[in-house]
């Protein structure tokens, strides 16, 4: 894969220079672990939405906390399509870079605020409404971080990788579900109850708040891959040419990402919440549960790239579109059966394994259909808006969906209705594999 990707320098990207080839391996790194500190500091909320819900939503039930505390998790994605906007235009008009940059300094800023922010204990309902503002600033800095370092990557691929390439983006999602988990799990079992409920459940927000200078460091190296020309930025903005040239494009990537990210935040996040808040196990279990299918999407992403690469988008997508439907009702009705810590590791795993293949070829499928001068926008508002409904708010979703149906296996439901609409999406978009880029 090293050669792979060394080979692809000399004919891809403007600026990058053939004697810098060998570099090429750095860039990519330097992209996926700024990405994943970033992703890092805005999925740590997950792992502790049982805790937070405690702290910020004292007077409801159990249930009702977490019902607000994961919709307090998806209020960070209302603003996902706005960030997207107005920094992937950014990136458009003055480089992906720059773009990048910005955002982790704005992610650093909301965390900040759950580091600082006291709880409803001491200063009532002004404590939530903080939690809230510090979730609008990190959705608003994901939603232009996504487009511009997608970009990016795939501007440093020719043709036949793209795939690999972009894969890299869920690499560095999954390296922060990994790294997440892992914290959560050494926090758990290194502080009481009462200590994590007293200040334990700040230290992760400090330490994503605290690596993001070493995000920045890393990508302060990169070449940019995108110079966009002055005469285009005086005519017309990314963000009109977007919405007025590529409206096919731009609601059929907004239903493939509702499918992508919906299954995706069921397997890697909500199994979490679903195992604590549904099923009664330990925290300690549903965090395993994540750190396993952060490890398994990280293994398989550069797979499901390659797979791409070679037999078609449409093609993979379709099989691990059609496995996941398959598996997805058998999968929670076998857990919710007998609940234990074994079971849920297994439906992770299950259910991430189709989840990395549709991940990874929906990125790539949206980022290859818009033209470069118009890329990172177009990107970004069609993942800002796929996201910030179907994916931002699956967890509260399956949440309600639960306590209306009284069914467990409502989640499920929910997942297979948004993947049906999902797979007819991509079967009309185009496949662009292979096929050179504007």
């Amino acid at each position: 894969m090293t050669t792979h990707l060394e080979s692809t320098a000399a004919q891809s990207a403007p600026g990058l220079a053939q004697g810098r080839a060998p570099s090429l391996r750095k860039k990519i790194a330097a992209i996926t672990i700024g990405n994943g500190l970033e992703f890092f500091d805005f999925a740590i909320y997950t792992y502790f939405a049982t805790v937070l819900g405690k702290l910020f939503f004292p007077a409801a039930s159990p249930f009702t906390q977490l019902l607000l505390s994961l919709a307090t998790f998806g209020v960070g994605f209302v603003v996902r399509p706005i960030g997207g906007i107005v920094i992937g235009s950014y990136a458009d008009r003055h480089g992906r870079k720059a773009a990048m940059t910005l955002t982790l300094w704005l992610m650093a800023a909301g965390s900040a605020m759950f580091v600082v922010t006291p709880t409803y204990a001491q200063i009532g309902m002004a404590a939530p409404l903080l939690l809230i503002l510090g979730r609008l600033v990190q959705g608003f800095a994901v939603g232009g971080e996504v487009g511009a370092s997608t970009s990016m990557l795939l501007e440093y691929a020719n043709a036949n990788n793209r795939g690999l390439f972009a894969s890299w983006q869920l690499f560095s999602q999954a390296f922060s579900t990994l790294l997440g988990s892992l914290v959560g799990l050494a926090l758990t079992a290194s502080l009481s109850h009462d200590q994590l409920l007293a200040w334990g459940w700040r230290v992760p927000f400090l330490i994503g708040m605290a690596l993001i200078p070493l995000g920045t460091y890393i990508r302060k190296h990169l070449d940019e891959t995108h110079e966009a020309a002055p005469a285009r930025r005086a005519e017309r903005s990314p963000v009109a040419e977007v919405l007025t040239e590529h409206r096919r494009a731009l609601v059929l990537g907004i239903l493939m990402t509702a499918g992508a990210t919906s299954s995706n935040y069921i397997s890697l996040h909500y199994l979490t919440n679903y195992g604590v808040g549904v099923l009664k196990l330990s925290l300690s279990s549903g965090l395993w549960a994540s750190f396993v299918a952060g490890g398994l999407q990280m293994a398989l992403a550069a797979v499901a790239g390659m797979a791409s690469d070679r037999w078609g988008r449409k093609r993979v997508v379709t099989i691990a579109r059609v496995g996941l439907l398959v598996s997805i009702v058998p999968a929670f009705a076998w857990l919710t059966a007998a609940p234990d810590a074994v079971r849920l590791l297994v439906v992770a795993a299950v259910l991430t394994a189709p989840t990395v293949f549709i991940s990874v070829t929906t990125v790539t499928m949206i980022t290859e259909v818009f033209p470069r001068r118009i890329r990172a926008t177009g990107l970004a508002i069609v993942y800002g808006l796929g996201v910030s409904v179907f994916g931002g708010f699956a967890q509260f979703i399956a949440t309600w969906l639960i306590g209306v149906t009284g069914s467990r296996l409502a989640p499920a439901g929910y997942v297979i209705v948004i993947s049906l609409i999902s797979l007819i999406a991509a079967l009309k978009s185009r496949d662009m594999a292979g096929q050179p880029l504007d």
